[in-house]
């Protein structure tokens, strides 16, 4: 007869307690989440910007680069060529169209030759500064040059001008007697295709 030797018995393993396996999630989630964070964060706040674009300040930044949002940002200088200006005499004055175009001419502005306002248009006692879509700033910088005290609003149809259009100008001064035969009261300097420096005159 063979003898049969008991079965050794084998050593069990203590499967680890659910809340310790959990803890150990815990904080290796917690470790990802902050290198994460750290990585994202650790340029010292600066923003990435995307290949190819431009930042705020108008530098256009290298593939991989960064954009320090607390660097001063450059704004480029407001161009006073870029759009024409056409003056029309609503005074009564003779010439006084024609003084003032001279007048914004000296200052860089590019303006057409002066033209009296359409047959039965009312005389003016305040200037107007007209635009048409897209020259809401360049109409705001003419009314500075002017001096600030004139009325500023979107081209009225039809354009009470003696042909009825302002040809290639975007802004349309309709000369009153307040400005007619009068300096530019808003201009301290400027000229030569350079944004003017202007005095704006509340009211």
């Amino acid at each position: 007869m063979s003898q049969q030797k008991p079965g050794a018995k084998r050593p069990s393993l203590s499967s680890p307690s659910t809340g310790t396996l959990g803890a150990a999630v815990a904080v290796v989630a917690l470790v990802l989440g902050f290198l994460i964070l750290r990585d994202v964060r650790g340029d010292g706040g600066a923003a990435t910007v995307p290949v190819g674009t431009a930042d705020p300040s108008g530098v256009t930044v290298a593939p991989g680069g960064s954009v320090d949002p607390a660097a001063p940002t450059t704004l480029a200088p407001f161009s006073i060529n870029g759009f024409k200006i056409q003056v029309a005499n609503a005074s009564g004055l003779a010439g006084s169209a024609g003084d003032m175009t001279t007048k914004l001419q000296d200052q860089g502005y590019v303006v057409q030759v002066a033209m009296n306002v359409a047959a039965g248009t009312a005389k003016r006692a305040k200037t107007g500064v007209f635009y048409l879509a897209g020259c809401e700033a360049a109409s705001q910088n003419v009314a500075a040059v002017l001096g600030g005290n004139v009325e500023v609003a979107a081209m009225p149809q039809p354009i009470p001008v003696e042909t009825g259009s302002v040809g290639e100008a975007c802004i349309l001064v309709l000369l009153g007697t307040d400005l007619a035969n009068k300096p530019l009261a808003g201009v301290v300097g400027g000229g030569s295709g350079a944004a003017a420096t202007t005095t704006t005159v509340a009211g």
